[in-house]
């Protein structure tokens, strides 16, 4: 194990030179968000997580949850940690200063996500499924419900979490069978719901749960469904906690990873029904809880980043202390980071969690500009780029982020197969993060349906052209800049030829969404990766010493011929369809 370290250079980079941050915190709302600002909050933010919660990860781990007597127990090396995050303020940066929060971008607050994702994978999740909450409160929540519930939730004191699963019902979400009868002023739930994650805990002084359920006689499937806000502790006029309400954990599960997340199996309504209320209109609550949903697919994505950062840094640590085997032109005894295989994976680790960082970053910044910026048009553009990058920034994220784990452990060589030493941990906690908020099967689905096929590729049309814009940009005299307008070149081809053939053969996109959604992935995180590497170079053109430029440059040309030559492989895999899907029936596999 090895300590952690907030990469925040990288940060300040990516807000420079890929967000804009100048231009983004002029907007309305950010006035009081300058870099001054920014260069404060950050740096204790990383001391936070650095000092405070990193030391936790393994222990919480190690030490797990449980259940005994009906109580949930959450990790003892948790204790008092969560306290700290919000007496600190550092639960949710980008909360509305109407309701308490410090008002700050998205991009702000996903560095400070990141740094504590990295520190503790599971206890960010109990944050994260908050931030869900706010953002459908926000959207949907009537003014009393905003009043009532938001400022307690954005600065922690209370958590929120999210109840579409059910027992018989995965992601098909129209086999919802929770009920929520009328009764009064609020509604009665019932039913149970499943994989929920911190669904009970007693690190917050109230859970406050969106459940999706059934009110009787609404319609069949997903248009008969509708979100109540059900709280753990019911909430008196003055906004103190009241009596319990008819909802409790009946077990916890035993996973794969994230062990000091608790995740719950969810009881409401044994005792009469669990009081609850209306969020939006009456059997809109799919509409609802996918505003919930998509703001959650962002933060998983990053997610991925952050545990293959965490994953990359020990990987780093170990080789450079781990002494074996010979390398040409050194003495006997060499550390293993100086043998080429070696530095082949600390490279890819690098290169594919930097790639997911420009990616998530420039897709939070249009989400910023798509609810600040003064021009309507440029909301508009905004929210555009919002709804193609997500599956992105989900799918690709954390798909790499599995490959990143595993790197790690493999540096680690035997060692890493051994708990002990920690690198284990983030590849089984890297393991969920394709399947959360959706499976990346249904990321795919979504990026060539929705985000291709419904417009008949308008939208990344758009992107490629912004692509287009950059190589034309880059003039530089630099023989590797000039390598990397050539690979841009070449990607900005493949994305063309795969979006006409997914075009002119929409019954094959099934087939082939994965390799589609990984070819874009590809491709758009190598374009973010040049624009920040010619960057790099003009800042070292301009007499810059600091060989974090150098490196930067290095890390998008090795992404150029060991990563983005990969997408030569799914644009063949497109080409072929569903050819070698259709050679087996479905019963061949019984």
């Amino acid at each position: 194990m090895t300590v952690y370290k907030a990469p925040q250079k990288e940060f300040a980079f990516i807000l420079d030179e890929l967000v804009g941050y100048d231009e983004l915190s002029a907007m309305p709302g950010f006035e009081d968000a300058s870099r001054d600002v920014i260069d404060a909050i950050l740096p204790e933010a990383a001391k936070f997580f650095e000092d405070i919660v990193a030391p936790t990860n393994y222990t919480a781990d190690s030490q797990g949850t449980r259940m005994s007597d009906g109580v949930v127990h959450t990790a003892p090396a948790l204790d008092g940690v969560y306290q700290q995050m919000i007496e600190g303020g550092w639960c949710c940066l980008n909360g509305s200063t109407e309701y308490g929060g410090a008002g700050l971008p998205s991009v702000i607050d996903l560095a400070g996500q990141e740094m504590l994702q990295s520190a503790n994978t599971a206890l960010s999740l109990l944050p994260m499924l908050s931030r869900g909450v706010i953002h459908a409160l926000n959207l949907y929540g009537s003014d009393e419900q905003k009043n009532t519930y938001l400022e307690k939730i954005i600065t922690g004191v209370w958590s929120g979490t999210m109840n579409l699963t059910e027992p018989q019902a995965g992601t098909d979400l129209s086999a919802v069978q929770t009920k929520a009868t009328a009764n009064g002023d609020h509604y009665l739930v019932s039913g149970q719901k499943i994989y929920i994650t911190w669904g009970d805990h007693a690190l917050a002084e109230n859970v406050i749960h969106l459940v999706l359920a059934r009110i009787p006689g609404a319609p069949e499937g997903n248009n008969g469904i509708s979100l109540f806000l059900v709280p753990k502790y019911l909430v008196n006029q003055d906004g103190s906690l009241g009596s319990a309400n008819d909802v409790r954990a009946v077990g916890v599960e035993h996973k794969l990873g994230i062990h000091a997340s608790p995740t719950c199996t969810m009881a409401f309504g044994d005792n009469g029904g669990a009081v609850g209320h209306l969020v939006g209109p009456e059997n809109r609550g799919l509409m609802c809880m996918f505003a919930m949903m998509n703001n959650a697919r962002l933060s998983v994505g990053h997610q991925g980043v952050a545990v293959g950062e965490r994953a990359y840094q020990q990987a780093v640590a170990y080789a450079s202390a781990r002494v074996q085997g010979r390398v040409a032109g050194m003495q006997s005894g060499a550390p293993i980071i100086h043998h080429p295989d070696v530095k082949r994976m600390l490279m890819q680790m690098r290169a594919l969690t930097e790639g997911g960082r420009a990616l998530s970053f420039y897709a939070i910044a249009a989400e910023d500009r798509s609810s600040h910026h003064r021009s309507e048009q440029q909301r508009e553009r905004g929210a555009l780029w919002v709804e193609m990058l997500t599956p992105l920034v989900k799918g690709w994220c954390t798909e790499v982020s599995m490959e990143v784990a595993s790197l790690g452990v493999q540096v680690h060589g035997g060692m890493g197969f051994v708990e002990e030493t920690g690198a284990a941990q983030h590849m089984r906690d890297a393991r969920i993060l394709p399947i959360y908020e959706g499976t990346n099967g249904i990321q795919s689905l979504d990026f060539v349906g929705r985000k291709c096929l419904r417009d008949a590729g308008e939208g990344l049309s758009l992107m490629l052209a912004e692509m287009d814009h950059t190589i034309a940009t880059l003039t530089s005299k630099s023989a590797a800049i000039q390598r990397l307008r050539k690979a841009l070149e070449g990607s900005v081809k493949d994305c063309r030829a795969a979006l006409a053939s997914v075009l002119s053969n929409p019954d094959e996109a099934p087939a082939v969404a994965y390799s589609y959604l990984m070819l874009f992935g590809n491709a758009v995180s190598f374009w973010l990766l040049v624009v920040l590497a010619a960057a790099a170079q003009k800042r070292i053109d301009d007499g810059a010493t600091d060989r974090f430029y150098s490196q930067k440059i290095a890390t998008a040309n090795f992404f150029a011929s060991q990563i983005l030559s990969r997408n030569q492989g799914f644009l063949q895999a497109i080409y072929d369809g569903s050819e070698s899907l259709d050679m087996i029936t479905s019963m061949d596999f019984l």
